[in-house]
């Protein structure tokens, strides 16, 4: 087999292959014995008819397609590897010769990932968020907690703000009661936006016994996005009621003896907290500064699969988990198809841009990714997806996907490297060390690389 690759462009090129007949040998006998068990012919048992009689009565040509057909893949992966090409999606076939005894010829065009120089990137900087933690924060994570303590108790007046009221509901469209919209005995928090708008206006000033009608959008069911006329029935009115803010509180509420104690622990929480989002806000805007010096053709194809890729997962899993249509969503958006359509595209590009540079970053840096960070990381992603890490593990195993998950730890450090030759100063001009923690460090880069990427190139070949 003789092999020539042409460069049509940065991200593709063209394969011509030129194959003696008699390397297709196997190939062909492979056909006779394929047709064997497939047919029968009276005078011969099954497997058993000759190559000649095969030829006079199916053809030679039924025999030289089915040998193609199975020859071709090999001698294709093989062009590949003597030309050391690393290849995207599927290739583009054309039989440009055959020749029965005498060779088989074809071309094949395929995307190619584009060559890419890493330039000298030690001079990024970027500015994040202080870390600030105030006295309203720690006083509003105190009653968060205080709130999940209260309790209710039911009172002879007037629905006000914060009450849980009990009511029934009625939703009627076009002057029919919705077989869908009836509903009783419902607890609902005046103020927490939980049901339909409009429902906090009608509520409120209604004693136990009232009643109002008000209309709004439908959020779901059977007439979804349709103006409704509701009714509100208010049946008791319940006041919360909090707990003393002291310290038989804190030890109702947490493992601390006094309110000063719990103060503390909230407040070193909300510094972690702000802290971890520093690091990721950093991470995000090193990778952005790093992508902007980078030039990166992106393929035609693979960009096409992307952008269908995500369509289709937003359209057919997020939304249709929802039971949205991408017409509805759109709408809640307040975005043009135009509008989504773009935005779809510029994701896609950044995705796939992201991939290409920190992949090439990977190679530059001759990173590699030991057991301990893959166990890490499919732990973290277990999580992350609800399932256990035994589940989460043989889905990876069975779906071909540990290369994938290698993939992103990699990426993950090859951010590490940048971030960490990278100059990052808060808004009140303090160099951060990103380096103190580096767990912390290394779970948030392997998350700023996979919101980038958003698990983009799938369509590329393994």
């Amino acid at each position: 087999m003789k092999s020539a690759v042409e460069t049509l462009n940065p991200t593709r090129v063209r394969l011509t292959v030129e194959v003696p007949f008699e390397e297709l040998k196997d190939s062909l006998d492979a056909a006779y014995k394929k047709i064997n068990q497939q047919v029968t012919v009276k005078g011969f048992r099954k497997g058993k008819i000759p190559a000649r009689v095969i030829d006079q009565r199916f053809g030679r040509g039924a025999v030289l397609e089915e040998a193609v057909n199975d020859a071709l893949p090999k001698f294709y992966t093989a062009a590949v590897n003597e030309n050391e090409l690393n290849v995207l999606g599927q290739p583009e076939v054309d039989i440009t010769e055959l020749k029965d005894g005498e060779t088989l010829n074809f071309t094949a065009e395929v995307d190619v990932r584009p060559e890419i120089e890493i330039p000298d990137y030690s001079g990024i900087e970027v500015e994040v968020d202080a870390v600030e933690v105030t006295d309203e924060d720690i006083e509003k994570s105190v009653e968060q907690l205080r709130g999940r303590f209260a309790s209710t108790n039911e009172v002879e007046r007037a629905a006000e703000d914060g009450d849980v009221v009990t009511i029934d509901l009625e939703a009627k469209v076009d002057g029919e009661v919705l077989a869908d919209g009836v509903a009783s005995d419902v607890s609902y928090t005046i103020g927490s936006g939980e049901l339909l708008d409009g429902i906090d206006e009608a509520v409120k000033g209604l004693a136990a016994g009232g009643e109002a009608t008000f209309t709004s959008q439908l959020k779901g069911g059977s007439a979804e996005g349709k103006d409704a006329e509701v009714t509100v029935k208010v049946s008791k009115v319940a006041a919360r009621e909090l707990p003393a803010l002291d310290d038989e509180f804190a030890q109702l509420a947490s493992e601390f003896d006094t309110l000063d104690e719990l103060k503390a622990d909230s407040r070193k929480r909300l510094e972690n907290m702000k802290q971890f989002d520093q690091a990721t806000q950093a991470q995000e805007r090193v990778l952005e500064k790093l992508l902007e010096l980078v030039e990166v053709p992106i393929p035609e194809k693979l960009l096409e699969d992307e952008i269908n890729t995500r369509k289709h997962n937003l359209e057919h899993h997020q939304l249709g988990q929802m039971g949205l249509s991408l017409e509805k969503y759109l709408e809640f958006q307040g975005k043009t198809v135009e509008e989504f359509e773009a935005e779809t595209s510029e994701q896609a590009v950044k995705g796939i841009k992201t991939q290409f540079v920190l992949d090439a970053l990977v190679n530059k840096e001759k990173l590699n990714v030991n057991q301990e960070e893959l166990t890490e990381h499919l732990l973290r992603r277990a999580q992350s997806s609800g399932m256990s890490p035994d589940q989460f593990a043989q889905a990876v195993v069975e779906g071909g996907q540990v290369p994938m998950l290698v993939g992103e730890v990699a990426r993950g450090k090859a951010l590490a490297v940048v971030v960490e030759a990278a100059k990052v100063v808060d808004t009140k001009g303090e160099v951060i060390d990103l380096s103190d923690d580096e767990d912390e460090a290394a779970e948030a880069d392997a998350e700023t690389v996979e919101a980038a990427a958003d698990e983009a190139v799938e369509a590329e070949a393994k």
